[in-house]
């Protein structure tokens, strides 16, 4: 792996710095996602189920819509998914009050469990990497994740940062 302690000129970025910026991509999310990964495991459940429980856990009483619009995927892999998390005892279905078609999701109290311990060790993470790398850094690097967002998706981002 290359030199991570030379710093890189921001306006000529070289192909070797390029080439490690992915490869670190690779390494953190292949850790970021290991300690969620053997939790889900007990539970017979992968990512996809905690995409799921992450997303309507942050937003209770989201639609299904909206769920298939963050997480970009086909209704029939979200049905799978929901069926399964919605069957055992993990997310709710409710009808829209205005209108009985809508779905509207919510985690149940076990729901709640799974999803603050699978956050919790990911957020220990982060933190711990914040910490290392000092405050002026955390900015540096909201604004480089942002970056390879795509457009619509940073956006959505930034919409919700500010209501916050």
């Amino acid at each position: 792996m290359p030199d991570t302690k030379r710093r890189a000129n921001p306006l000529f970025l070289r192909e070797e710095d390029l080439r490690q910026a992915i490869e670190l991509l690779f390494f953190a999310y292949r850790d970021f996602t290991d300690d969620a990964d053997e939790i889900l495991d007990s539970y017979n459940f992968g990512r996809a189920h905690h995409r799921v429980i992450y997303f309507v856990g942050r937003e209770p009483g989201m639609s299904v819509k909206d769920l298939l619009n963050i997480l970009s995927i086909t209704k029939q892999s979200l049905s799978r998914v929901l069926g399964q998390l919605v069957e055992e005892g993990f997310v709710e279905q409710r009808t829209g009050p205005n209108d009985r078609r809508q779905r509207l999701l919510y985690l149940t109290q076990k729901g709640q469990d799974l999803e603050h311990e699978l956050s919790k060790k990911q957020s220990q993470r982060i933190a711990e990497a914040y910490r290392l790398a000092g405050a002026d850094a955390v900015e540096g690097f909201r604004k480089v994740l942002m970056g390879i967002t795509d457009e619509k998706e940073r956006f959505a981002a930034i919409n919700e940062a500010s209501q916050e």
